[in-house]
């Protein structure tokens, strides 16, 4: 005897189609007892029908209303009252205890629908003292009930508790796709501001270099033209494989792209890099990207005349540094290192930058997860 929820899609019109229907035929019982007694009273027709109507019309109110606390007041008690003025005097009338236990085990709180079916057993016990009914007639009316109070509200709980435990799944699942999606939607932000913000920045001054050569060096502009179309077609392929999610790169690439980079800024690399040093292809990936954005704002920012980068590692991290010999300073730092720092600490490790004399971005990470 469980209600239709309000907030589940459709129209009245659907929610009146509803199987749940079928038990307000439990209401025959009702009828039963005018039919089968063969000296009835004349008001016991009229007082089952008017039984079965009330009935009715309480519990398409609960159908149609959801379920809410509002069915105290609207099925459980009317039904508990109506229960208890009819039986008395038609035994089968005490099938609206029923009626009031589903309705209070489906809308209320564990604690108090069971406090309902205490006192709805108790009211069906003392209408059964004050019944009019002959026996072993009036058994028939009280027996089932007190059995069926506990077993259909009991029932109602458990399916409630099984619809919150479905809600509340759908719920969870729902916010692990939304937090997908977030994380999703951040990555392909990092990358792409990691990635042309390399990519646009040799780009640019290789344009201002070409430029000048024009006039001065036609052979040399040649060349710095085809390097610009070079990093052209790789900042493209590079865009399309992010926003596909594949994307991976590593340090030796990485290495390469850099000394192109600084190159053209007339900046002077120098690499020490331990050959025999072998990562996960994450960590990998993600040190790479951090090497990209530390290069890129070394060409942009530093004005520096020399870079030094490092790669190394000991038994407890592996260690990643970029050191120039620009112009340094406490600048704030922006959108690429802030989520420099994001990437790294996701693999638990570190991001210290000092900016004295030049800058030096010192990048760790715990030797477990590279290796």
């Amino acid at each position: 005897m469980s209600t239709v929820d309000v907030s589940a899609p459709g129209s009245v019109a659907e929610r009146l189609r509803t199987w749940e229907w079928v038990y307000l035929g439990y209401l025959l019982f009702v009828l039963a007892q005018p039919y089968f007694t063969p000296d009835r009273a004349w008001w016991e027709w009229p007082l089952a029908i008017a039984v079965c109507a009330v009935t009715a019309v309480l519990y398409a109110l609960a159908l149609l209303r959801g379920r809410s606390v509002r069915q105290i007041w609207s099925s459980i008690v009317p039904m508990a009252v109506l229960g208890a003025l009819a039986t008395p005097f038609n035994t089968n009338a005490s099938v609206l205890f029923i009626y009031a236990a589903a309705s209070a085990g489906n809308t209320l709180p564990r604690h108090a629908a069971r406090l309902w079916f205490v006192g709805l057993t108790a009211l069906d016990g003392v209408t059964v003292l004050v019944s009019r009914v002959p026996m072993p007639y009036r058994l028939w009316g009280f027996v089932p009930p007190l059995v069926l109070i506990w077993v259909i509200g009991l029932l109602e709980l458990r399916q409630r508790d099984r619809r919150q435990e479905q809600e509340n799944e759908r719920l969870r699942s729902s916010q692990v796709e939304l937090l997908a999606t977030i994380a999703e939607r951040e990555r392909i932000a990092r990358d792409l501001h990691d990635l042309l913000g390399h990519s646009l920045t040799a780009v640019v001054m290789r344009a201002q270099l070409t430029k000048e050569l024009v006039l001065a060096d036609p052979r040399r502009a040649r060349a710095e033209a085809e390097e610009i179309e070079r990093n052209a077609r790789e900042a493209l392929a590079a865009v399309r494989s992010t926003v596909t999610g594949w994307r991976q790169t590593n340090i030796r690439a990485e290495l390469e792209a850099a000394r192109r980079a600084l190159a053209g800024s007339g900046v002077t690399l120098r690499v020490a890099y331990d050959d025999k040093l072998i990562l996960v292809a994450t960590t990998e990936h993600e040190l790479g990207l951090a090497l990209r954005e530390a290069v890129t704002n070394v060409a942009r920012h530093a004005r520096a005349s020399a870079c030094h980068i490092g790669l190394d590692a000991d038994d407890e991290r592996v260690r990643l540094v970029i050191a120039d010999d620009g112009i340094g300073g406490d600048a704030p730092e922006g959108t690429g290192l802030t989520g420099l720092r994001e990437r790294v600490a996701k693999l638990g490790g570190a991001v210290q930058r000092t900016g004295s004399a030049g800058t030096t971005l010192t990048i760790t990470v715990p030797v477990e997860v590279a290796g």
